[in-house]
């Protein structure tokens, strides 16, 4: 039996702890999952913030004015053209080519005005319109291999951001005030790429500790010029969203380990209660011999005609069978009101006892075994009575004084003393014996308990303090004890007057 106990403990416990493995490992990919999802979208967001700052520059230089450049002798125009070839070959591969042309105008010279003057906003408006018509001699022209391109859009579109980044350049201070914005806190630098970078790539850190995103973004193709933006991420900030998984899964994960526990616990009760279940049928048998072998002898006695001649002998083998019976009787009572689930429903018979007197008849019942040294003090005073079941009475003394005898050295020294006061009294019965641990101290009223050191040292059922705590309370009172390991006991008992 023990080994299967022990066994479907071990089997258990390998359950919880697999089942909290499979758990946190669903946890966790669970958490990757929903980072996933956040850094994705925080990419989008990162992403939406380079398009609008791109925009933004973009804008910049939308009017002819802005165009306008100063030289040393004259205010000239900047106008860039827009080429794009595209050569198609015998395979599908096509070659385009992204070509951009300056051209360089003096704005006074086609206005036919002094130069040096200042221009108004309608004549560099009328500059622009002219200098578009006499695109003829270029100032300068740069040629890009856009084939990388995945159509005929996306090159036209790389072109114009060469010139956008002419006019006006890329920083780290513009696209960081977008994304603060937005409030991503960001690490932004601009570097040049070995070759044409055409695509937005997005690198995921999961790490459960400092998970985080890097974002490379071309914002000039041609140049090979991209910012790499790199976002740290909190991962408190991804828990919330999760709020729902953990705790279904704290719910359903406390069930069942709950549930294991309260299996483990059952099984353990029903163990213990077959443990005690054999050692009371043990101990009753042991308890009942005693009297019952008395009572044999006895009977034997009484059958030898001889033997009953003689009138000591006759009154001798009276008393121990009188004596067999009562025994047997009180241990009856004794079985019979610790059954009980009630106080109430313990029979009293009321009525006036002299304490003293009857912890005398206490006294003089007790048998101190052979080899032991017992000394009772009765510090009773004579005049202290009170309303009490007088065979109840002495069973709960009777219990004290023989466990302070069966529990002690090779001598003890047992003090009764009692004392009146506000319509109840006050009863201590202490003693000098091996006393009672603390781990022991608040189990010792239980029913069937059993210190430790007891149950090896003497033989019993762990009934004789959880009767004696029954009969107290039956009476209306309370008891309560003090002990010191090694040094003695004393059980104090208040009972109303």
């Amino acid at each position: 039996m023990e080994k299967r106990i022990k066994t479907l403990y071990i089997i258990t416990i390998i359950a919880i702890l697999a089942f909290l493995g499979m758990q946190i490992y669903w946890l966790h990919t669970r958490y990757e999952i929903s980072l996933k999802e956040y850094e994705q979208e925080l990419g989008e967001r990162i992403v939406k913030c380079v398009d609008d700052y791109n925009s933004i520059r973009e804008h910049a230089n939308a009017h002819p004015n802005d165009t306008l450049k100063p030289d040393k002798k004259d205010i000239v125009f900047n106008i860039p053209r827009f080429q794009l070839h595209q050569i198609y070959g015998d395979t599908v591969e096509t070659k385009r080519t992204a070509t951009i042309t300056t051209y360089l105008f003096s704005a006074h010279e086609l206005l036919g005005i002094e130069p040096g003057s200042p221009l108004s906003d309608e004549q560099k408006m009328k500059a622009a319109e002219l200098a578009q018509e006499r695109m003829i001699a270029p100032a300068d022209s740069v040629v890009f291999d856009a084939s990388g391109a995945r159509d005929e859009n996306e090159a036209w579109r790389a072109t114009r951001n060469v010139q956008i980044e002419r006019d006006c350049p890329f920083t780290e201070e513009g696209i960081d005030s977008v994304l603060n914005k937005s409030e991503i806190k960001t690490k932004i630098s601009l570097t040049l790429a070995d070759s044409m970078v055409w695509e937005t790539s997005k690198v995921y850190d999961l790490s459960l500790f400092r998970p985080g995103l890097s974002v490379v973004l071309p914002y000039s193709q041609l140049e090979g010029r991209i910012v790499t933006i790199d976002s740290g991420i909190n991962p408190f900030e991804v828990f919330p969203g999760m709020w729902k998984t953990f705790t279904a899964s704290f719910i359903v994960s406390g069930f069942l380990i709950v549930c294991l526990v309260l299996q483990i616990s059952t099984v353990r009760k029903l163990s213990r209660l077959d443990k005690m279940r054999n050692s009371f049928i043990t101990t009753m048998i042991h308890e009942l011999k005693r009297p019952i072998s008395t009572l044999k002898m006895c009977v034997s006695g009484v059958e030898n005609e001889q033997m009953m001649e003689d009138r000591e002998v006759k009154k001798e083998l009276m008393t121990e069978t009188r004596n067999a019976l009562d025994n047997l009787s009180a241990y009856f009572s004794k079985l019979r009101d610790i059954t009980f689930n009630n106080v109430e429903q313990i029979p009293l018979n009321l009525q006036n006892v002299s304490l003293k007197k009857l912890f005398d008849s206490v006294v003089s019942a007790t048998i101190a075994p052979a080899g032991k040294t017992v000394i009772i003090n009765n510090k009773i005073d004579e005049d202290i009575e009170i309303s009490a079941d007088r065979s109840h009475l002495h069973n709960i003394l009777n219990n004290l004084v023989e466990n302070a005898v069966k529990y002690s050295g090779d001598s003890v020294e047992i003090n009764a003393a009692a004392e009146e006061r506000e319509g109840v009294v006050e009863l201590k019965i202490s003693d000098t014996g091996n006393g009672i641990s603390s781990a022991d101290l608040r189990h010792i009223f239980k029913r069937f308990y059993r210190g430790k050191a007891s149950s090896e040292e003497q033989p019993g059922m762990g009934l004789g303090l959880a009767y004696v705590k029954l009969l107290v309370e039956a009476h209306g009172g309370e008891i309560t004890v003090d002990s010191n390991e090694g040094k003695g006991t004393c059980f104090t008992i208040i009972l109303p007057q």
